[in-house]
């Protein structure tokens, strides 16, 4: 998939790199870890919409200055990829790997397995950082879904505040990491196809492929 913005020679960085208000930043997606949900299936490459789940999310991130994709290398022209240690190791380690790549000030994390996360929804999450940080000192941003229930890999942060809470952190639990961040909330509609929705399991894939073709219908 070809990212907007002009690429710089040698590096699968795009001269884009700004939204939510003007702030470079880059973005990291999960994409390793097992799928025991899946049978041992590859989820990011599994289709919605004719369109592989990493792509969509890989789709909603294109003005970044750099995408990171933690996980086994795809035909992504543009995409950088890494890999946890060991591979398979969690979100926590793939973080790491991936955070290792990063330039930008701000960092947007994401998994790989969201289908209906939109640009304009990373845009209000990089917004409510901006504002955050400038008025509380804010460490990130999160969306949370209609129950209230902070989505960890669907949030944007302060890269630096970032490295500093993996520096300390021996845990391996994703909410050990980022929850003691007190990152801001950001509740959007849920819509049709909430931006949340994230396919963790085979039923959850089925209902993502429904709900897709339930949109296209409307459009």
């Amino acid at each position: 998939m070809r990212l907007s913005g002009t690429e710089e020679p040698g590096t699968g960085r795009s001269s884009a790199g700004e939204a939510g208000g003007g702030q470079p930043y880059d973005a990291v997606i999960l994409a390793g870890g097992r799928a025991e949900r899946f049978g041992g299936a590859d989820k990011p490459g599994a289709l919605v919409g004719g369109v592989p789940l990493v792509e969509r999310v890989v789709a909603a991130v294109r003005a970044a200055r750099a995408v990171i994709v933690a996980g086994p290398p795809r035909d992504l022209p543009g995409v950088v990829f890494t890999r946890e240690d060991p591979p398979g190791g969690g979100p926590v380690p793939a973080l790491r790997a991936g955070l290792a790549e990063v330039t930008s000030p701000s960092v947007v994390l994401l998994a790989a397995d969201m289908p209906f996360l939109e640009a304009a929804h990373v845009a209000e999450l990089l917004a409510a950082l901006r504002e955050g940080s400038g008025s509380a000192g804010a460490a990130g941003a999160v969306l949370v879904d209609d129950t209230g229930r902070e989505q960890w890999l669907a949030g944007a942060w302060r890269t630096a505040a970032l490295r500093t809470a993996l520096g300390a952190y021996e845990g391996r639990s994703l909410w050990g990491l980022l929850g003691p961040l007190a990152p801001v909330p950001v509740r959007l509609a849920a819509g049709a196809a909430p931006p949340w929705f994230d396919c963790d399991s085979i039923e959850d894939l089925r209902a993502a492929r429904v709900r897709a073709g339930e949109r296209r219908e409307r459009a």
